[in-house]
């Protein structure tokens, strides 16, 4: 019998499809490059009053909200894609190790960079500078970790955000919040985040198998970053 070679395409049966297609739209949405967005967002609706509006339909905050989300994802996103474009990047899985060094230097960049906007500015909120710090560190961790293992990019942010619920509910005391009539508490949202966080493993689990000190490794990462920011900030 013949083996079978390493181009030998895979097929997968409908069950499979569906799974993999799910995987693909759980890491669309749980991106790395949108975590700064999310933490900002979730802030706002947890406690609006902390950037001076009483709720997200305000101008200041939309406009902060389309600042952090170009900078963050929009900007960094589209420099990945002009790099793809030239041939500098060999594909936009970054499955290699060296793929992944421009784009987390050109990320960090301008995460670096609006962090020192923020630190000390009386518009934002401590809470969301550092998170944003957090945030920072934990890439700059990823960008050197990334020398030796391919630390998985995704579990890093998702224990970037889950640092971001234990804080605001230990440092800043927010145990319940208004959504719209609903009164919600952040145990729920802490449970939330931690679906999340394991949906976005095994979703990346699923696409590119990953060691699991990588995976692991990476959420501890995030929720490392996450206390060390609020050490140096508060």
């Amino acid at each position: 019998m013949k083996e079978p070679t390493t181009d030998t395409p895979i097929v997968y049966t409908w069950p499979q499809q569906l799974l993999r297609i799910a995987a693909k739209l759980i890491s669309a949405l749980f991106n790395p490059l949108l975590i700064p967005s999310y933490m900002l967002l979730m802030l706002v609706i947890v406690n609006p009053y902390l950037f001076g509006v009483s709720s997200l339909n305000e101008q200041p905050v939309q406009i902060l909200l389309l600042r952090v989300f170009v900078s963050t994802f929009f900007i960094p996103l589209f420099s990945i894609m002009m790099l793809r474009f030239t041939g500098l990047l060999s594909n936009l899985a970054m499955l290699d190790s060296k793929d992944r060094i421009a784009p987390y230097i050109i990320t960090g960049v301008f995460y670096l960079w609006l962090f020192r906007n923020f630190y000390g500015n009386p518009t934002i909120p401590a809470a969301y500078t550092v998170f944003m710090l957090g945030a920072t560190i934990a890439l700059f961790l990823a960008f050197f970790i990334n020398i030796f293992s391919r630390i998985s990019a995704h579990t890093v942010g998702m224990g970037v955000l889950v640092g971001m619920v234990l804080i605001t509910m230990w440092q800043f005391s927010y145990d319940t919040f208004m959504l719209g009539t609903w009164s919600l508490n952040m145990n729920i949202i802490l449970i939330v985040a931690l679906l999340v966080a394991g949906m976005v493993g095994t979703a990346r689990q699923l696409l590119h198998p990953i060691i699991p000190t990588d995976l692991y490794g990476g959420y501890a990462i995030g929720v490392f970053a996450q206390f060390i920011a609020l050490r140096f900030i508060i």
